[in-house]
């Protein structure tokens, strides 16, 4: 579908569950093969977020405080070590990464392949210094997840930010793709099921 180009009303399903599960569909796959071939890889995890201008609003949308107020919303990643994109969560430009911290740890897919239970627990997560606070780590070491963060006014940044940098490249491959560089969906299921179809690309890549 990502090659050769396919419109929804030649998949037979109904257009409102295509909107729905495409991104699902289409992510689950490559991410299944890449587990087959061992390939996805938790001893380390990063997570970083990245604000995206939204000019028709819609839903998930809301004042960038980093832009003027403009409407925008925040897309959240999270990668494995081999940088592969498992996660990734949308909100409203206003809000912060921290806000979603939780919601992030948890939003890892068991994705089957090898045997024994698939994993969805990183052993380490890398983080910078805006999640440099006790409320942040304490939920990452209940999860059996040892946190990687710079303590304010202690650490540098500097030694962890060279496992983040992944973040900030794979950020900057979606916004080569020319539907995701700005927002034009009003509706979060097509914006999802594009980040979907994306991430499912850069997937493919690493097969």
């Amino acid at each position: 579908m990502n090659r050769r180009g396919c419109y929804p009303k030649r998949i037979p399903v109904t257009s409102s569950l295509f909107r729905e599960r495409s991104g699902t569909w289409a992510n689950r796959f490559p991410l299944k093969r890449l587990r087959e071939h061992d390939q996805i890889d938790w001893s380390r995890a990063r997570l970083n977020g990245a604000a995206v201008a939204s000019p028709p609003a819609g839903e998930q949308t809301g004042p960038n405080p980093t832009d003027r107020g403009k409407l925008g919303r925040r897309r959240h990643l999270v990668l494995d070590r081999r940088e592969v994109p498992p996660a990734l969560t949308v909100t409203g430009a206003n809000r912060h990464d921290s806000v979603v911290f939780e919601a992030r740890v948890d939003a890892i897919p068991s994705v089957p392949g090898l045997p024994g239970r698939p994993r969805c627990r990183p052993d380490k997560r890398h983080a910078d210094k805006g999640y440099g606070f006790a409320r942040y780590r304490q939920p990452l070491r209940k999860r059996g997840i040892e946190p990687r963060i710079a303590r304010r006014g202690i650490e540098s940044h500097a030694r962890l930010g060279r496992h983040r940098w992944g973040v900030k490249r794979t950020h900057a491959w979606l916004a080569a793709f020319g539907k995701l560089r700005m927002r034009f969906e009003r509706h979060i299921d097509i914006h999802m099921a594009l980040l979907g179809l994306a991430c499912a690309v850069m997937c493919s890549r690493l097969v």
